[in-house]
């Protein structure tokens, strides 16, 4: 493996997603200012938007995923700016005119009040943050029927499968149950559960939080859910 363990399963788990694509890119083309992507990665929608001509800052608190994405930029000829910094307390000096936050990101952090309160200070007047959210997860239990297809990517000669094994409902979050398993070129295979836990959060309840730090909802919008990925309602805050 040629890249730390957290770039491959970041790409396995997260960088083949496209679905929200096409929304990302609408608002950049609508919205004035340059682009702030939060929770960026290995830069799955930061080099797509770069590549449609916005001005993008980067930011995520892994360095060695904005690294990947440096890499990605440059050998692709794209100006991305990176920015490692923790989503709930980030200081960057200058406003955006569009502040996005893809795939849940913000059902991961424990202080939501903390980067709303930050990404409204980072907001031009009148612009807007988007917020992708999950709140429809389906749950259920190993053992019952079939599992959902794994993510699976290859990289120098190693196979990767990230296989999902349980969604379970707790009392205010939805705990994701995973089993990754990488199989090297000599067929030597290695797996280890990885769990992530989304906080409970709906439109409605996001807007409210929002509202405390002087954003103002508008009404909200959907990504579809494809075969591999659930959909997502993109709560829209404005400035």
């Amino acid at each position: 493996m040629t890249d730390p363990a957290a770039v491959v399963w970041h790409d396995v788990e997260c960088h083949g997603y496209s679905a929200d694509l096409p929304l990302w890119r609408a608002l950049a083309d609508a919205e004035d200012g340059p682009v702030l992507d939060v929770g960026a990665g290995t830069g799955r929608v930061a080099l797509d938007l770069a590549a449609a001509g916005h001005h993008v800052t980067a930011l995520d608190r892994d360095a060695a995923l904005l690294a990947a994405l440096r890499r990605r930029a440059a050998g692709r000829g794209l100006r991305v700016e990176t920015v490692a910094a923790d989503a709930q307390a980030f200081v960057l000096g200058r406003a955006f005119g569009l502040i996005l936050v893809p795939m849940q990101t913000i059902q991961l952090l424990d202080d939501r009040a903390a980067f709303l309160a930050a990404a409204r200070a980072h907001l031009a007047p009148g612009g807007l943050l988007a917020v992708a959210i999950a709140d429809e997860l389906v749950p259920f239990e190993p053992g019952e029927g079939v599992l959902p297809d794994p993510d699976e990517a290859q990289a120098g000669g190693w196979h990767y499968a990230s296989q999902p094994v349980a969604v379970r409902m707790l009392e205010r979050a939805t705990r994701i149950e995973r089993v990754r398993i990488a199989t090297a070129p000599d067929g030597t295979r290695t797996g280890e559960p990885d769990v992530i836990e989304l906080a409970a959060l709906d439109a409605r309840g996001l807007a409210h939080e929002a509202a405390a730090a002087g954003l103002r909802a508008e009404a909200p919008m959907t990504i579809d859910p494809t075969p591999e990925h659930v959909g997502s309602v993109v709560v829209m805050l404005r400035a």
